[in-house]
């Protein structure tokens, strides 16, 4: 063992599950009484840090300014004034504010906010401009893995924080079922068929990129209505901040039977997708083409109040069929549809496997289209997008998350070493960065640093930086939030694309049972990307932690991540050893294991349940709550969970897509995960009792019933994180 983590096991082993852990004695910092000042009028600005600082947003007035994507942030002691050109921009240059002077942070994964009566002032004038034009947020995923059944309560925080993180376009795609819903019965297809066609909102991303349809369920008139409200709420919240809506473009989607409803339309079969029949493509070449696409454009314009100047379109996206079709001619005829709706329209396309093939960029306006780049940090051989799409202007992307996964990490070392590299290069065609994590809300420090890239200015020194985010993210400085973040900042955040990954490994708590299961989603790391025992003395520290700064939401949701993120790893640690006992035929020793991995289990789950956030009860909750009546909400609630356990149909599941969007929440730890290895685990000690090899379970069986009959689940926060995370570390501590 490191002589350092042993030192800090000594210090804490002190500590037990109903005691403060053992730390050094922090100062008081007493409380600023300085009265408040008056505010602004309600500008956009205004409304969002009055919802965002309610106790404070009066001593702070934001004014227009000229220069484009700057702000400028000035003022004394409770009177703060930040200028930009749009709304966004002056929320940014308050961000900007709140992190280096008031030492205070806003994030979409927990906030401190805990700021003195006045706020204070600065010496001078601080100038930020943007490097980039382009601050695109959110993946085309987005709606399913972070959640398709959110309603607006959450999306009007969501879009203040993106503003807050200085983003200007923001990928929409709420509504467009009711969107595809009206077009096609201008085609001749009824009001019912066409909602047979459409599937459940939790899976409705994939149909928008041409990989599905129809599943798992019709979708109700209503709940169209609805879907379409939300997004044209989206949408106009969006403009009113100054930002810019993404909406999706025209490709050549039709329902089934288009050639032979349509004179002179001409279809392509697109055959399957992970064991579903993908939706037909329209020829972009015809005039059936265009007409579809020209009425597409118009209704959209009507339902969600106006153009946009950017639509997101992934031309044959992920083993899309061409057949006899020209690659360059179909990006011809969809640039020129788009064109003549909105003539200033950007194409935007994501850089994702070989994907805009040059046949597509060398066919467009490459001034008119953007490339969202998903690999940016992925792959090592990615070095000249320039070379790569000829020289198209693209955004510098990261996924960090697929399938809404909790585990931490990003790889921030190439954040720091390339985006700036590859702006200034001669040449250079980088023009935006793109965040793009497969679902939201998660890995705060990654999303704070990636959104923080377009606006720095010299070079990004991490070890600096991260200790700058630990006294913003508490409020304060403190040597064991420091240490805590540093380790943080040396294990899942410093970690590399040269192994080809962008996320971190996944935990086998989650994965479907096996002896020698390296991973819970097919498309995971097989293995961790830093030492597991290098991570877990930064749960020591932030137990540490000085009870003053641990109040906030920030805290809190820190001290879950990486007390559940050192647990989950131990997963890794434990599963050969039950190999191994059940390899020798150790009966005895096979059911001790197996017991102390399902305490782990049930200990992660109340950790888990201490959190809203981490709860299957309300993922659940919200999908029912858009059914109008009890076979609806059955139908919702089936399509939101089924996307976190079997994903799909049987044939889906079994080409790899079940347990892609595993994660570890409440009820799910507890529920599903558990109720797998305790079937393993029986089936195990069985046959070694009985001298036979394991029976063959079908855990697809297991899986789709549970997920159709969860059982009771709670949706309200039960325990104290500050107290499980103790536990853990005790656990932890006892078994090292």
């Amino acid at each position: 063992m490191p002589l350092a983590r042993r030192a800090l096991l000594a210090v804490l082993a002190a500590g037990s599950a109903g005691a403060a852990v053992a730390c050094a004695p922090a100062r008081a910092h007493p409380a600023d009484d300085a009265p408040r000042a008056d505010g602004a009028g309600d500008t956009a600005a205004t409304a969002a840090a009055r919802r965002l600082l309610p106790e404070h947003w009066r001593q702070i007035t934001f004014a227009e300014g000229t220069e484009r994507d700057t702000f400028h942030v000035a003022g004394g002691t409770g009177r703060i004034t930040v200028t930009g050109d749009t709304p966004a921009t002056r929320l940014t240059g308050l961000n900007w504010y709140l992190r280096h002077i008031a030492y205070a942070e806003i994030n979409w994964a927990g906030e401190q906010t805990a700021l003195p009566r006045a706020l204070p002032g600065l010496d001078g004038t601080v100038t930020r401009r943007a490097n980039v034009p382009h601050r695109f947020a959110l993946n085309d995923t987005n709606d399913g893995y972070t959640g398709a059944y959110l309603d607006w309560s959450y999306w009007e925080r969501e879009l203040d924080v993106l503003a807050l993180h200085g983003y200007n376009e923001i990928l929409v795609y709420a509504g467009a079922d009711a969107l595809y819903h009206r077009v096609f019965q201008e085609f001749g297809y009824g009001e019912e068929e066409l909602r047979e066609w459409i599937p459940g909102p939790a899976h409705q991303p994939w149909w928008l990129l041409q990989n599905l349809s129809a599943f798992p369920s019709p979708v109700s008139r209503q709940l169209l209505d609805a879907r379409a409200a939300l997004g044209r709420r989206i949408a106009d919240r969006v403009r009113e901040l100054g930002m810019m809506p993404v909406f999706p473009g025209y490709f050549g989607t039709v329902p089934p039977g288009f050639a032979e409803r349509v004179p002179g339309a001409r279809t392509v079969p697109q055959g399957t997708w992970m064991g579903f029949a993908r939706p037909d493509w329209l020829d972009p070449r015809t005039d059936a083409f265009a007409r579809v696409a020209a009425a597409f454009y118009r209704t959209q314009d009507e339902l969600f109040g106006g153009a946009s100047t950017l639509y997101k379109m992934d031309l044959l996206h992920e083993g899309g069929d061409p057949a006899d079709v020209p690659v360059g001619d179909a990006a011809k005829g969809v640039e020129r549809a788009l064109r003549r709706a909105h003539p200033d329209a950007t194409w935007v396309i994501l850089g994702w496997q070989h994907n805009p093939p040059r046949a597509i960029v060398d066919a467009v306006d490459k001034e008119h289209m953007l490339v969202v780049d998903g690999l940016s940090d992925r792959f090592p051989t990615v070095t000249d997008r320039e070379a790569d799409w000829g020289g198209t202007p693209y955004a510098f992307g990261s996924i960090w998350n697929f399938g809404g996964h909790t585990v931490l990490g990003a790889n921030t070392p190439d954040w720091a070493e390339l985006y700036e590299k590859w702006r200034t290069k001669p040449g250079s065609a980088l023009r935006g960065i793109a965040l793009l994590p497969e679902a939201a809300d998660n890995n705060p420090a990654a999303f704070a640093l990636f959104s923080e890239l377009a606006w720095r200015e010299g070079e990004l020194d991490l070890e600096t930086w991260f200790a700058d985010w630990a006294h913003a993210r508490y409020g304060a400085r403190d040597p064991h939030a420091e240490a805590a973040w540093d380790i943080l900042r040396r294990t899942v955040y410093g970690t590399t694309r040269a192994d080809g990954w962008s996320e971190g490994a996944d935990g086998l708590f989650g994965a479907r049972p096996a002896l020698t299961v390296v991973r819970a989603a097919r498309w995971s790391p097989k293995q961790l990307r830093y030492t597991a025992a290098d991570l877990e003395p930064a749960l020591g520290e932030l137990l540490c932690v000085r009870a003053g700064l641990r109040t906030s939401s920030a805290y809190r949701r820190d001290l879950l991540d990486v007390a559940r993120q050192t647990l989950s790893n131990r997963s890794r640690v434990l599963l050969p050893r039950i190999k191994e006992a059940y390899d020798a035929r150790d009966a005895a020793r096979l059911k001790e294991l197996a017991e102390v991995w399902l305490s782990l289990m049930e200990l992660l789950d109340r950790l888990l349940a201490t959190d809203s956030r981490h709860q299957l009860g309300r993922w659940v909750a919200e999908a029912r709550a858009w059914g109008a009546g009890d076979a609806e909400r059955e139908r919702l609630a089936y399509d939101n969970l089924s996307l976190l356990t079997v994903w799909g149909t049987r044939a889906g599941a079994d080409a790899g897509l079940r347990d892609y969007a595993n994660r570890e929440w409440a009820g799910l730890v507890g529920g599903l995960y558990r109720l797998r290895w305790s079937t393993y685990f029986e089936e195990l000690r069985a046959a070694l009792a009985e001298g036979r090899a394991p029976k063959k379970i079908d855990w697809f069986a297991l899986e789709d019933h549970w997920t159709r009959n969860p059982g009771p689940l709670t949706t309200e926060p039960t325990g104290d994180t500050y107290t499980v995370a103790t536990q853990v570390w005790d656990r932890l501590t006892a078994l090292s």
